[in-house]
Order: structure tokens, then C-alpha cells, then sequence
């Protein structure tokens, strides 16, 4: 292997990685997650500290490494900290209310839309205009929050929808007299 990661990944005390031929797990204070990887893609623990590897210099290889490398960066990151996407609802009768564990959304349909909570995401309303989905997969926080995006998205003209906090959504001039 001729090529190191520049950035070696720093493994916290208390996280316990597993190097597989063709999985990498990371077990941590708030979970478990595992990762396939490429064969040809070496990943190898130095003094607390993970190296990702590659074979050659072609496009492929350049690009497995840092998928590799990127992909173990997250699954350290999730299971001592975990993710969070914020979301926020505006529009005039709009709110979002824990229904259980699922959450129940009131976005201008004439019946409230059910969204069931995945395994290893939790759902937090603060305020009914403000949604919160964490969890330790980066991948599955930022899907759930995007299939709730998707029940009502921002639209152009009074810009009423679910959106990303701090997500600026163009506004378009309506028609003129």
C-alpha cells in the first residue's frame, strides 16, 4: 500500500473499532455501527489512531479512499456525540406534535401526516414549529430529515413549508395587478 490518509482519524477512549477484511464496526457509549468497505482499501489502528490506506494513485482508488476514510470519520463522530438535523415548519395552522414516538404533522393536507420514527432515530419538537431528529448514523439522520422535508417543502411564493433551520429559500414576485 503506498498512499496514507493525511488525516488519520483520532479514536477516542472508550470507542472499540474492528477491522474486518470487508467491514469496520465501531462500538461506542452511544452504540454500534458497522461499515462495508472495498478490499483493496486498508484500514489499520496506529496509538489510537485509524490509517485508511490505498493501493494505487488511479481515480478509483483515490476516490474509495476517501469514501473509506470519511465513512469511519462519521461512524467515531456518531457513536461519542451522535447527529442532529433541525428543521423548521412555517406557515399560518402549521405544527408538528409527538404522537408516541412517531411524529404527527399538520401541513395544510386535510389529515395530519404520520411520520414513524426508524430504528436508532429519536424525534424532539421543542416548539411546534421546530423539529429536532438525532441519531448516530449521519446517513439515517439526514435521510429522515429529508423524507420529512419532503411531506411539504418551502414553496417560492410565501415560502410556507418544512424546512432546514438557517435553509434560505429563494422567494419569487407573485403576479401583478
Amino acid at each position: 500500500m503506498s498512499r496514507i490518509g493525511r488525516q488519520p482519524i483520532a479514536v477516542p477512549d472508550g470507542v472499540d473499532v474492528s477491522i474486518q477484511p470487508e467491514i469496520v464496526s465501531v462500538k461506542g457509549p452511544k452504540g454500534e455501527l458497522w461499515e462495508a468497505k472495498a478490499r483493496a482499501i486498508e484500514v489499520r489502528e496506529d496509538d489510537g489512531e485509524l490509517l485508511v490506506s490505498r493501493p494505487t494513485d488511479r481515480g478509483e482508488h483515490r476516490a474509495l479512499h476517501g469514501l473509506t476514510r470519511s465513512l469511519i470519520a462519521n461512524m467515531v463522530e456518531g457513536v461519542t456525540q451522535g447527529f442532529e438535523k433541525r428543521l423548521e415548519i412555517q406557515g399560518v395552522g402549521y405544527r408538528a406534535t409527538m404522537q408516541g414516538q412517531n411524529l404527527q404533522l399538520a401541513v395544510g393536507y386535510s389529515h395530519p401526516v404520520i411520520v414513524e420514527v426508524p430504528a436508532g432515530i429519536e424525534f424532539e419538537v421543542p416548539q411546534p414549529t421546530q423539529i429536532i431528529v438525532r441519531g448516530i448514523s449521519k446517513q439515517l439522520v439526514g435521510e429522515t430529515a429529508a423524507r420529512i422535508r419532503k411531506t411539504r417543502p418551502p414553496e417560492p411564493y410565501k415560502g410556507k413549508g418544512i424546512r432546514y433551520a438557517g435553509e434560505h429559500v429563494l422567494r419569487k414576485v407573485g403576479k401583478r395587478a
